[in-house]
């Protein structure tokens, strides 16, 4: 990576000599490649032995200017990636920054390494004032609800194992975020003569995912095989190319009607003539009938599988098919979070990882369907064609985004890494596992701006243009991140769908208005951001990232896009703002369902 802050005299022989030493050694053997942060006094001793006894390598610290984007960088790693990266956050303060953004990888299930610190726990060794009010006594409670386990090690073994346990926690599946706090006091302490026996870390890795048992993969498989109309809700799944394939080998062999959902990852080919429709955000009336009409319904991981069953049906006796729910998610379902949603109603429930029961409903289906897959070729719903708006050399639509970096793209291959909830999700398909890496998770804005700095860091090398298209208000929470994709020259195309308000909120009170009986013409107020328009492109030029706007019409659209491009090519990142139409409150219906 270019722009890598290298220590001058640190020598070649470093020592392991203080407690901060052992942390950052363990990081090292863990194979954590990078470690955001914005500086503070209580990981001082932590951020010197990155820099003075690891020397900025292997983790190398990305520098943010924001909490928020500590955590977003690291999150959108994960989501390319599916391992953690490490970011690391100033004592109680900087952690309540960053809590919305480990809530967001919490929901998304994203496995992630956070480093806090407080102040000295020792009584005498806390400055006056300020490590006072930096030092609390149960630092893991302010996120305990949303973590998969947190620590605060007290002495060098404990260093070790915090790290090991913490590694093996965040990627043993169901994955999701660990914290591990670190005493100022304890980072600043030597460590005793006797050696430090350091373990290997391959020794401490996660398991497997876990598998169906043989009985119950057999008995779903049979009732696929002898299914007239099954369904295949693909929800969660990995980022690896054989999942994706045998996803769609299974869908084929027993000719099922697949739905993804545009709050995912992609996880099936949308373009595929057995998926309903576009990926999931409201049920279509094609898609209803589907669900309605099958008799076998196979949940891969959906992600609320009980509300979709409940925008289907509010009586589920209608419902006549025999529905499966493979997941693990359950593992790290509490009282606190209510981001298990509604319990489904299921025949068959499975605790396997999706795509190894997938595997097994293959390896148990083949022997009977070999070389007999049952669809006949023809798509489930007629494709659309790919369209702009009626008025779009006038004024762009937020699809006119879409239209036109389908139509850009063609055969090329780009990684969208965000998406307001305005994208239809028609007109771009997906067609690889790294086409769209999905929704935050819990809907927290600011966190598309760094999630998109970390999904680039991620595909920096290999040449594939990573690309987000952000709301408005998404992008003014979090526009300081794009200083450190600027300032490490991470590339990356920030297209803003600026429709110059917080719309969904408009139609939230248009709901209200509407419930009511009061004027309608008033939810505008308190929402709008004009009188004065931003300079969004300001904002990013200020951050030293080249940006055009506003963009007004297609023929300033498409080859702004092509600019941008061009400019990733070169490696640097891109930003673009795009003026956008808000839709007629009719069409935006379904933003106050989905939005904050």
């Amino acid at each position: 990576m270019n722009n890598v802050e290298l220590p001058k005299r640190i020598g070649t022989n470093r020592q392991i000599q203080w407690h901060s030493d052992l942390a950052a050694e363990m990081l090292r053997r863990l194979n954590i490649p990078y470690i955001a942060m914005n500086p503070g006094a209580s990981y001082r001793g932590f951020q010197d032995s990155l820099v003075n006894y690891l020397g900025n390598r292997n983790p190398q610290m990305l520098v943010c200017l924001h909490e928020d984007h500590v955590v977003s960088i690291a999150h959108g790693y994960a989501k390319v990636t599916g391992k953690p990266m490490a970011c690391v956050l100033h004592s109680n303060v900087g952690l309540m920054h960053g809590l919305m953004g480990i809530f967001n990888a919490w929901c998304d299930r994203m496995p992630m390494i956070v480093i806090g610190a407080t102040g000295p726990v020792e009584f005498e060794k806390r400055r006056p004032w300020i490590d006072w009010i930096h030092t609390c006594k149960d630092q893991g409670a302010l996120l305990r609800n949303f973590t998969k386990w947190d620590d605060e090690p007290r002495s060098a073994q404990g260093i070790i194992q915090s790290f090991l346990r913490g590694a093996h926690m965040a990627t043993d599946a169901p994955t999701a975020p660990i914290y591990i706090c670190l005493d100022a006091g304890l980072q600043e302490q030597p460590l005793a003569d006797d050696a430090i026996e350091l373990p290997d870390p391959q020794k401490y890795r996660a398991a497997l995912p876990p598998s169906a048992n043989e009985y119950d993969a057999a008995q779903v498989a049979g009732r696929v095989a002898g299914a007239k109309h099954p369904v295949f809700l693909f929800g969660r799944g990995s980022r690896e190319p054989s999942a994706w394939d045998r996803r769609i080998q299974l869908a084929e062999l027993v000719s099922a009607s697949v739905f993804t959902s545009q709050r995912e990852r992609a996880a099936f080919p949308t373009e595929h003539g057995l998926h309903v429709g576009g990926p999931i955000d409201q049920l279509t009336t094609e898609a209803k009938q589907a669900i309605i009409q099958a008799d076998v319904i196979v949940s891969f991981d959906w992600v609320d599988l009980n509300g979709l069953i409940q925008e289907v049906t509010l009586n589920t006796a209608r419902l006549s098919a025999t529905i499966v729910h493979a997941s693990l998610d359950l593992a790290l379902h509490n009282g606190w979070s209510l981001d298990h949603f509604g319990l489904p109603p299921v025949d068959v429930q499975i605790k396997a990882d999706p795509d190894i029961f997938v595997h097994q409903l293959l390896n148990a289906l083949v022997p009977s369907l070999v070389d007999r897959s049952r669809w006949d070729g023809k798509p489930r719903v007629p494709k659309q064609p790919l369209r702009y708006s009626a008025r779009s050399e006038e004024e762009l639509a937020n699809s006119d985004i879409e239209m036109a970096l389908a139509e850009i793209r063609g055969s090329q291959k780009f990684t969208l890494a965000h998406l307001p909830l305005s994208w239809v999700g028609t007109g771009y398909h997906y067609r690889d596992p790294l086409d769209f890496l999905g929704h935050d998770g819990g809907a927290g804005l600011a966190a598309g701006p760094g999630i998109t700095v970390g999904a680039a860091l991620a595909m920096k090398e290999t040449g594939r243009p990573v690309i987000s298209v952000l709301g408005d208000g998404d992008f003014l929470q979090g526009t300081t991140a794009l200083w450190t994709a600027s300032h490490y020259k991470i590339p990356a195309l920030f297209i803003v769908a600026n429709n110059r308000s917080n719309f969904n909120d408009e139609i939230h009170q248009n709901v209200m208005a509407s419930f009511r009986r009061r004027p309608r013409e008033n939810n505008w107020i308190g929402q709008r951001l004009t009188d004065p328009e931003l300079d969004l492109v300001g904002l990013a030029k200020a951050q030293g990232v080249e940006g055009e706007g506003p963009v007004k019409t297609k023929s300033e659209l498409l080859p702004a896009i092509r600019r941008g491009l061009a400019a990733l090519e070169d490696g640097r990142p891109y930003f673009i703002d795009v003026q956008v139409r808000p839709p007629a409150l009719t069409e935006a219906a379904s933003y106050a369902r989905v939005g904050r």
